[in-house]
């Protein structure tokens, strides 16, 4: 790895444990927790590659178990498997697949995500529009893969902690979220790439 991009990969890591383990990263909303830790894994995907952002997903996801295990939620059983699941007296290691693998998967999609837009939306536009339209699209994503694997791994035990009587309601719960915070998040880190992206962008190509 090049010394710019160790360099650039290291901040990022630095900026993700910074946010988990300060108020800042993640806000409590009482059932669930509203973050920001998928902004720096998005922007370092299209920075620097998806490999590097697979690193950084992971290490979201790392500090989501964590956080989760330090200071839990409602819903913190579905991201470590120290904490019991609802309704039961042990915690389920199907907490891990959600804590981690769709943090994976932030940390790669936005680097193709940007690349397929770009290509195109070029002619018609700056790139501006494509690296929009890749933070959106992205944290979009992610909120229905976890929100999605929630209702799908433990929908029992969501059920009970959002008081849902029926599938019906679990799903108008999981859409609830992504018309609340979910798009929040989205337009958020849409703005933050679009005005952070290219200064590093220049910054990593400079020798």
């Amino acid at each position: 790895m090049k010394i710019k991009e160790f360099t650039l990969t290291a901040i990022f890591i630095s900026i993700i444990l910074l946010f988990a383990f300060t108020p800042v990263g993640f806000i409590h909303l009482g059932v669930i927790k509203a973050t920001i830790i998928h902004i720096p894994v998005i922007i370092g995907s299209i920075v620097l590659g998806p490999k590097i952002g697979a690193i950084l997903g992971f290490s979201f996801g790392m500090t989501s178990m964590i956080t989760n295990t330090l200071t839990p939620s409602l819903l913190s059983f579905a991201f470590t498997p120290v904490i019991p699941v609802l309704g039961t007296s042990q915690g389920s290691f199907w907490a891990l697949f959600i804590a981690i693998v769709p943090r994976l998967i932030i940390g790669v999609i936005p680097y193709y995500l940007f690349k397929s837009i770009d290509r195109v939306t070029k002619k018609q536009a700056n790139q501006k529009t494509a690296l929009f339209l890749s933070g959106l699209i992205a944290t979009i994503i992610h909120t229905f893969l976890v929100m999605g694997l929630i209702a799908l791994l433990f929908h029992d035990a969501y059920a009970l902690a959002i008081d849902a009587d029926g599938i019906g309601a679990i799903i108008i719960a999981v859409f609830t979220v992504f018309l609340t915070n979910g798009l929040a998040e989205a337009v958020l880190a849409a703005f933050i790439t679009v005005t952070i992206v290219p200064p590093l962008v220049k910054l990593s190509k400079e020798k």
